[in-house]
């Protein structure tokens, strides 16, 4: 495997004006004097002008000579190259990708709209111009498959109810998940010569066919979670009261009217209504 390698070229400043100079000296030459020979130097000019090469800031070129690897130019600036060589143009920029959303199906076989954004840059040159067909196609071919790996591997959510408890999910786990993403991206570019900058989630919702029956098992498990509060604070109340009426010695309840109180009591304080009560202008008999 051949890995990539860097080039000193010729300063290009210095070939720029040797190739104009060639060039104006032809022209000159053929109009004012009409000689022949000077088409030569023309031609000469046109052609080490074909070397020239300008390279961008965070840019690189990747020379060739008849389908053999000569090196990579990756300092910026004007630079002069062997007119017979070929230059592939391949950018050292971040780059950043936000997949399209996929549909795939979670640990539990819920299907899910899931997309992701990748920031990811060239480090190899060698490996991205050789070694895959079209290395920014490969990247998103890859990204793919790895998001579909991913949310393969956790649930979309915790299902309490159900016993089903996940450390990592990918609605709440959101820097765990993004962090296996990053490795199994990375693992999956390495042999384009691509590092990953970072990958997180872009998108996360469940299928259009189950979402509506997904929020209402969230409501309803919402629901049951603030009840049961309610239920807790209620029965704290209710034992505070009969203690105190107990302790004070208020009123003096048998065991039949402390149910009663108690039942109206939980009534009162788990209704989601405000209560009516009914004023009792006799006895407790009555």
């Amino acid at each position: 495997m051949t890995n990539e390698k860097s080039v000193a070229p010729i300063n290009g400043y210095l070939m720029l004006f040797l190739c104009l100079v060639m060039l104006i000296g032809g022209v000159v030459g053929i109009v004012k004097l009409g000689t022949a020979w000077f088409a030569l130097l023309l031609f000469l000019g046109l052609v080490l002008a074909a070397g020239l090469v300008l390279v961008n800031p965070n840019g690189s070129r990747v020379l060739l000579l008849f389908g053999k690897y000569v090196g990579t130019i990756k300092k910026n600036g004007l630079f002069w190259v062997n007119p017979l060589y070929t230059k592939k143009k391949i950018s050292l920029r971040a780059s950043n990708f936000d997949s399209e959303r996929l549909k795939v199906n979670d640990k539990l076989g819920n299907p899910v709209m899931i997309s992701t954004i990748l920031v990811w840059r060239v480090t190899d040159t060698y490996k991205a111009a050789f070694d895959v067909d079209d290395y920014k196609n490969f990247v998103r071919v890859q990204t793919d498959a790895a998001v579909r790996k991913l949310a393969s591997m956790y649930p979309y959510d915790n299902f309490a109810d159900e016993g089903i408890e996940e450390d990592i999910t990918l609605r709440s786990s959101v820097n765990e998940v993004s962090a296996a993403l990053e490795r199994e991206i990375q693992d999956r570019l390495e042999m384009a010569g691509i590092e990953v900058l970072e990958a997180r989630i872009g998108y996360l919702a469940y299928a259009q066919e189950i979402a509506n029956a997904m929020l209402k098992r969230q409501q309803a498990t919402a629901i049951v979670a603030a009840r049961h509060k309610i239920v807790e604070g209620a029965v704290s109340m209710v034992e505070m009261a009969l203690a105190a009426l107990s302790e004070k010695d208020i009123v003096a309840l048998d065991e039949e009217r402390k149910a009663a109180m108690v039942s109206n009591l939980m009534v009162v304080l788990c209704s989601d209504k405000d209560a009516a009560p009914v004023l009792n202008t006799g006895t407790l008999n009555h």
